[in-house]
């Protein structure tokens, strides 16, 4: 954390960094739009809402969570990236979407990977899981990209996700 409280972590092309306020409306719209069917949505306002604060609230109670994924250059912001946990996670997961339009160009595997290379060095992590629901070839292209491996052991909360494990590096 910097002197202000705010989780940065830089990569060549992106900027990670803490949710704030002016972040909800474009969260919001893909929470309430069809490409948040494989997190259990589409959600309404409220629902949208919770899902941010949990986003927000991770870090002062696990000392991770979200951060907004920015592009260097211009400041405009992609995507989130994440690491979830909490009563709904059988254990840590990381996550990652990227706003439409945004999608192809590597960001998501970009900020996947220097979020998780932080929760290795900082937090002594010896893995994460990303779960991911069946149709989702993207996103198991990038877990796939960022070196995890199938686990059809682990635990889950929806017994049709693919949980992919990330080892520690």
């Amino acid at each position: 954390m910097s002197e202000a409280g705010a989780m940065t972590i830089r990569t060549d092309r992106l900027r990670l960094r803490m949710p704030d306020i002016d972040d909800f409306v474009a969260y919001a719209e893909i929470m309430a739009s069809p490409r948040s069917v494989g997190m259990g949505g589409p959600f309404d306002l409220r629902a949208a809402w919770g899902m941010f604060c949990h986003d927000v609230a991770l870090w002062q109670l696990f000392g991770h969570g979200a951060l907004m994924i920015e592009l260097g250059e211009t400041g405009e912001c992609v995507g989130q990236v994440g690491i979830n946990h909490g009563p709904l996670f059988p254990e840590k997961e990381l996550g990652w979407f990227v706003y439409e339009g945004y999608e192809g160009r590597g960001y998501a595997t970009e900020a996947a990977l220097a979020l998780r290379n932080w929760a290795s060095a900082t937090l002594k992590l010896p893995s994460l899981v990303s779960y991911i629901a069946p149709g989702y070839a993207a996103s198991v292209a990038v877990a796939e990209r960022l070196g995890a491996r199938l686990d059809p052991a682990a635990p889950r909360t929806d017994p049709a996700d693919l949980v992919y494990r990330h080892l520690a590096s």
